[in-house]
């Protein structure tokens, strides 16, 4: 089947950095593609170009009304639609609805950011789990700057375990903070993003926001508080139910961390795991797992964190078989001595 479809403007929106939109379009609906005179011209079996269609007109319609596809938006959009035949482009432009933190503008990018965002707003512990990338920890300090913003809460308190990730750092020179400010310079990123940056020394300088190591909350008692636990897959067990135990009244916590990434000295039990186990199903928390299809990063991230996977599991399933084939085999001897008697 052949269509054809009038881009109005924006081709090189749609077309993406490197036609790695086009390449996404092609793939994801089995067709073939060609621009002719502003034309999109598409080739494939009729589901495929119908469904593209369907998505190349609402493309043209939220241009006419005025939307702006920013950078890599349109990208995570038609990774979206091409892997769930039930969403449509216009559907999910206007359900992650553009939010205001500080000076950013933003909106989520796939469903799962939606689901976050929203469970953010409607939770007062949520958990954030899946890959590098996903923008668990960005949009986390994103919602807790426009909770500041809105005076919802009286300060930010941004931690996470100071775990070096399998390298060894040895003795640093400097001060406490000098030490531990490598650890944390993630959240320092995304709170320079979100903020002015005198505006960001000086609510730091006033303790509005602060940025500490893990075991530094043991003892506190956080009322009227955005809290986030980062990298929380590198706290033990010990470290996850202390921190959790620190909300106070009018307090929210995002708890985000990929378990695929413990740095954590052999033996010691993953903290975020074992919350998952503990946790799941208890009233007034929410989860949101993410998965390589969120990863908002350079597109090569998302085949990075998708190669991992697929390795991991033919690990997993050679050790098992490897496992199954040393089981011993019952001896004849014991398989007599164990028989009925007649």
């Amino acid at each position: 089947m052949k269509a054809s479809v009038r881009i109005l403007r924006g081709v090189e929106s749609l077309f993406g950095t490197r036609d790695e939109n086009i390449r996404l379009i092609e793939n994801g609906f089995n067709v073939h593609t060609q621009l002719l005179d502003g034309n999109l011209e598409i080739e494939g079996e009729e589901s495929g170009v119908a469904r593209l269609q369907s998505i190349l007109e609402d493309y043209n319609t939220l241009l006419r009304e005025g939307h702006v596809f920013n950078n890599g938006d349109l990208n995570s959009y038609l990774r979206v639609v091409a892997a769930d035949p039930e969403v449509t482009l216009r559907a999910l432009v206007s359900s992650g609805r553009q939010r205001s933190f500080g000076k950013k503008v933003l909106a989520p990018r796939s469903i799962n950011q939606r689901r976050y965002l929203e469970a953010i707003e409607r939770y007062d512990l949520v958990f954030g789990i899946g890959p590098a990338g996903t923008g668990k920890t960005y949009l986390a300090v994103a919602m807790a700057i426009s909770a500041l913003l809105a005076k919802q809460v009286a300060r930010i308190i941004l931690t996470r375990p100071a775990v070096e990730a399998g390298e060894r750092l040895g003795f640093l020179p400097g001060t406490l903070q000098e030490k531990i400010d490598p650890y944390l310079r993630p959240l320092y990123d995304a709170l320079f993003d979100m903020l002015e940056s005198d505006r960001v020394e000086k609510l730091l300088e006033r303790n509005v926001i602060e940025v500490a190591p893990i075991a530094f909350m043991r003892g506190r008692t956080l009322n009227d508080s955005f809290i986030i636990l980062d990298e929380a897959q590198n706290s033990t067990s010990e470290q996850m139910k202390m921190v959790l135990t620190r909300q106070g009244f009018n307090s929210k916590m995002v708890v985000n961390g990929d378990v695929t990434q413990i740095d954590l000295p052999t033996g010691r039990r993953s903290g975020l795991m074992d919350a998952t186990e503990v946790l799941r199903g208890v009233e007034g928390i929410s989860f949101v797992q993410f998965d390589e299809k969120d990863v908002v990063r350079h597109t090569l991230v998302q085949r990075i964190v998708k190669a991992y996977e697929r390795y991991n599991e033919a690990i997993g399933a050679g050790r098992q078989l490897s496992l199954k084939l040393a089981e011993p085999e019952t001896a004849p001897e014991a398989a007599a001595e164990t028989a009925p008697q007649a």
